[in-house]
């Protein structure tokens, strides 16, 4: 830890639907999910609408239609709308130091320490950085068009990372240096970055529910619960003991999870299992941090010890959790699990950034007449022929018009693309109710909420 709060860490609220609702007037104010639209979707984003009523991001989609009510949005993502706005935002930060972590499109750490070369040295006082976290957030605000971020301010990124998360939405939290344990012990376990469903149910069953019942265990208690590396890991953060510098453009060359089971497993089914959660838990950090990877790693601890990994690299890039899990259950069949398997990784490496089109793919992809309304209602009923130009067409998607101008796909169905022309300047705009195969219907990029619409 350091001796002042000097470490800073924003988390945009609710980003990718923040941004649609920014470029959408007609959804400013409602509920809108963000993700896979399809009858295998997951979850990327919710608003805080949508969460009121229980929707969060890694939900199944058709459990998040199930939770929301009529008038919901449900969109696909727009890949280059939210990297524009982080850019942005990134931009703001590196304006503060020249040590910017980005930890994900929407996330990012900075070292208040060391300032820019155009800027003069910060005051690192309680009542100077929370000025600095005033500041930034309306800057932030002004720049993006209205997306609000959280700020949290501390000797250590943990402590960075705890605040930003204790006021959301629109928060600002500075820990003061010495108040650290005050503010982190009465918090669940499950707020320590190192503690995942699987070790959160181990530290609840020896009565570990707050951060506070962590630290009162000794060291020899958690090694033995969690292993070596994690267990020592937990002990240090449950002290607030956090080292860990603020890299610049850190840049990841693989996304990777893995869990050491209490005893060693050898039944194939419950290791599936496991593999599907990690697949997923990887698949959703790849989509966090805008990436996507061509080779998936499985790594296994057999009951002596001894460490194997097994890859397989594909012809293109993916961030699909169905994709992942089924390459490493592949490899687990292959490894085998004679005597018992200790420990389990999944892990996707060789990173790139998405392609447009791999944004919340699916591999069921619906039909033309499958993909409702955005807002959950179904496509027109008049039948017309049907024409496959229709599959270029998905809810959010950005769209021209040469004679109605710009807009948005709001359904699609029956041959038909339903498009509200509206933009982040205007006010909401009329719906109308095209052909798909309209020639003068384009895709188009995202539109720029600094400038006007031309006519």
């Amino acid at each position: 830890m350091r001796r002042e709060a000097s470490i800073l860490h924003l988390d945009l609220d609710a980003f990718f639907a923040a941004v649609e609702q920014r470029d959408k007037p007609s959804l400013r104010g409602r509920p809108v999910v963000v993700g896979g639209v399809g009858g295998r979707g997951v979850v990327a984003t919710a608003s805080y609408e949508a969460r009121a009523y229980g929707a969060r991001s890694a939900m199944s989609t058709a459990e998040a239609r199930r939770r929301c009510p009529a008038g919901t949005a449900f969109l696909g993502g727009r890949f280059s709308a939210y990297r524009r706005t982080s850019d942005v935002v990134m931009g703001l930060l590196r304006e503060l130091s020249p040590l910017v972590e980005p930890a994900s499109l929407d996330e990012a750490y900075v070292d208040l320490a060391v300032s820019a070369p155009d800027h003069p040295g910060h005051d690192l006082s309680v009542e100077g950085v929370t000025a600095i976290g005033h500041r930034l957030k309306e800057a932030i605000a002004e720049a993006t068009g209205g997306v609000t971020g959280s700020v949290g301010i501390g000797s250590s990124k943990l402590m960075a990372k705890i605040g930003s998360d204790l006021d959301k939405p629109d928060g600002l939290v500075v820990v003061p240096p010495g108040g650290e344990l005050a503010v982190l012990h009465p918090l669940p376990v499950t707020r320590l970055g190192g503690v995942g469903p699987a070790t959160a149910e181990r530290l609840h069953q020896i009565g570990v529910r707050t951060v506070g019942d962590l630290a009162a265990r000794s060291l020899s208690d958690l090694v033995s619960l969690a292993g070596r590396a994690h267990g020592s890991g937990l002990y240090a953060l449950a002290r607030a003991e956090d080292d860990r510098p603020v890299v610049a453009d850190r840049e990841a060359k693989s996304v990777s999870q893995e869990e050491t089971f209490e005893r060693d497993l050898t039944d194939v089914g419950v290791l599936n299992r496991e593999i599907d959660a990690m697949a997923g838990r990887v698949a959703a950090r790849l989509r966090d941090s805008a990436l996507s990877g061509r080779t998936v790693t499985l790594k296994l601890r057999r009951y002596d010890f001894t460490t194997l990994t097994r890859s397989q690299t594909l012809a293109q890039p993916t961030d699909d959790a169905r994709a992942i899990s089924d390459i490493a259950r592949r490899l687990l069949t292959a490894a085998g699990t004679q005597g018992g398997l200790r420990l389990l990784g999944v892990g996707v490496s060789g990173l790139s950034p998405y392609a447009q089109g791999d944004l919340f793919a699916e591999d069921d992809a619906p039909q033309l007449d499958d993909v409702p309304a955005a807002d959950g209602s179904p496509a027109p009923e008049e039948p017309v022929e049907p024409v496959t130009a229709e599959a270029r067409w998905w809810p959010g998607q950005d769209v021209r018009h040469d004679d109605l101008g710009a807009g948005w796909v709001w359904g699609r169905g029956l041959g038909r693309v339903t498009v509200r022309f509206e933009g982040p300047l205007t006010q909401p705009g009329p719906v109308r109710t095209l052909r798909s195969d309209d020639p003068a219907l384009h895709p188009a990029e995202p539109p720029d909420w600094r400038v006007s619409e031309p006519a």
